[in-house]
């Protein structure tokens, strides 16, 4: 073969660094995104916080209104469009950007701040247990065993193993028994919380009982229950409880209530959960008859140009340091269209999804419509995966609490009358129908499949026992109650 030149012409998508970047932006949570601008300012010399509230952008760039449509349309495509390559630097730079965010930033923030987790200690069940094992006086060997004992509970509070592999454990540094073992287990069971080093749930619940007053009413009969008959108590076959106890149908209610009132897992009384803040990123308040949307400015930070840094910048110089200059104003210059890019796309999708799903905020669940990414994404002009990206761990601040953007996503069933009926108003019916059933005849998923088909919603009955398990609703027979 002789070689031979060849012109070709063909498409190539080629994402930018700046484009890569408005889209990690994009997809980040309010605490990634503060954390992300932080290490901007950090790295970067001609970024600083914007502090000015002079600057501050008229308030109807920040909010929607409904029924108006949003004018202004962004698609990811464009971020690109509107900055050149090769920025006039040779100014004064007193273009500083305004991102039409009236924030509260955090950033230089005098006064002080307090939350619940703050100066927390961590504090687990070992420990707990640890410190009254301290006060209790017992010997060197004793002590040994007990703490071999307590490593081996779970957070539950229940003993993990069994009784040989303690003494597999302690064995090795002291001489003991399988009876001291079971001796000093005893002594731990003593300790609070009631019912704690368990090796099954019926010698937990023994454990609690055995704490209450002699003369606590039921207290025999719960004890002979949880003893020989809690497997009857778990399938709710009463009938056979009472004959077994000897007690009628309100001597039977009181007994189940003192057993109701224990814990199962005693070891969760002392772990401490942190809480966990959830901050909104989206609000939405009715007005005058108008459900209007905003952003929540407090969680997104404005930045500027360092002015100073700026004018250091010029054209015509080609050294190392003016060039260093040159690509960290354009890199701030990136960043802040990022941000902006990511307000305005998140204000967009949040008002599209308050416009379709107006019914919900109105009356509840059960009025959710079906929603699909591919529905927002057709409205807006944008790709799916950008509906994805600014939907994931945001929140939406509404009347009726706080959502995840992604609840207000569903599949569909088609009704009898050809419309749509999304899960989410499924689901709400589900649990409508269990919350007024009655106690002694709970509904069967197939009485509540008929009785959604009543109201022209055919569903299987394997869908309603799918939707109950992800609600945490149990199956009619453990539904079952006495009264």
């Amino acid at each position: 073969m002789k070689p031979s030149l060849q012109l070709r012409v063909s498409q190539n998508l080629a994402m930018t660094p700046q484009l890569q970047q408005a889209i990690r932006l994009l997809q980040l949570s309010s605490v990634e995104l503060q954390m992300e601008v932080q290490q901007a300012l950090e790295s970067n010399m001609m970024l600083e916080p914007d502090d000015d509230e002079d600057n501050d952008q008229p308030e109807q760039q920040l909010t929607e209104h409904f029924g108006a449509k949003a004018e202004k349309k962004i698609n990811e495509n464009d971020i690109s469009q509107d900055i050149p390559e090769d920025l006039p630097v040779d100014i004064v730079w007193e273009d500083v950007y305004d991102s039409g965010i009236n924030s509260s930033t955090t950033f230089n923030n005098n006064e002080p701040v307090f939350f619940e987790n703050q100066n927390l200690q961590e504090k687990n069940l070992r420990d707990h247990l640890l410190w009254q094992l301290n006060v209790v006086p017992i010997s060197e060997k004793d002590k040994a065993i007990a703490i071999a004992i307590i490593d081996a509970l779970d957070d539950d509070g229940y003993l993990s193993c069994k009784l040989e592999e303690i003494l597999d454990t302690v064995g090795d540094d002291i001489d003991v028994e399988l009876d001291e073992v079971e001796a000093v287990l005893n002594l731990v069971q003593t300790m609070e919380p009631a019912g704690i080093a368990a090796r099954d749930l019926r010698e937990c619940l023994m454990l609690q009982l055995n704490q209450y007053p002699p003369g606590t009413p039921w207290l025999n009969k719960a004890k002979e229950l949880v003893d020989r008959h809690l497997e009857l108590m778990a399938a709710r076959d009463f009938n056979q409880l009472m004959r077994r106890l000897k007690v009628d149908q309100k001597e039977l209610q009181g007994i189940i209530t003192l057993i109701q009132s224990m814990n199962p897992r005693p070891g969760t009384q002392v772990q401490n959960v942190q809480t966990e803040y959830i901050t909104p990123d989206v609000y939405v308040k009715k007005e005058k008859g108008m459900w209007r949307v905003e952003l929540n400015t407090d969680s997104i930070p404005r930045l500027k140009i360092n002015t100073n840094y700026a004018n250091m910048v010029r054209r015509a110089d080609n050294s190392t340091d003016n060039n260093s200059l040159k690509t960290h104003l354009q890199e701030a210059r990136w960043f802040i269209k990022s941000l902006q890019s990511r307000s305005e796309t998140l204000l967009r999708v949040a008002s599209c999804i308050v416009e379709r799903q107006r019914a919900f905020l109105e009356f509840g669940d059960e009025a959710m419509k079906p929603l699909v990414l591919h529905d927002v994404a057709e409205a807006l002009g944008m790709h799916e995966s950008t509906i994805s990206r600014v939907t994931t761990r945001k929140y939406m601040h509404t009347p009726r609490g706080i959502y995840e953007l992604k609840y207000f996503f569903s599949s569909h069933v088609t009704t009898d009358q050809g419309d749509a009926c999304s899960s989410t108003a499924i689901r709400a019916l589900i649990k409508k129908f269990i919350n007024k059933e009655s106690h002694q005849k709970p509904l069967s998923d197939n009485k509540i499949a008929e009785l959604l088909s009543a109201q022209g919603i055919q569903v299987a009955r394997r869908t309603i026992a799918k939707y109950r398990e992800a609600m945490a609703i149990p199956p009619s027979n453990e539904r079952k109650r006495l009264v």
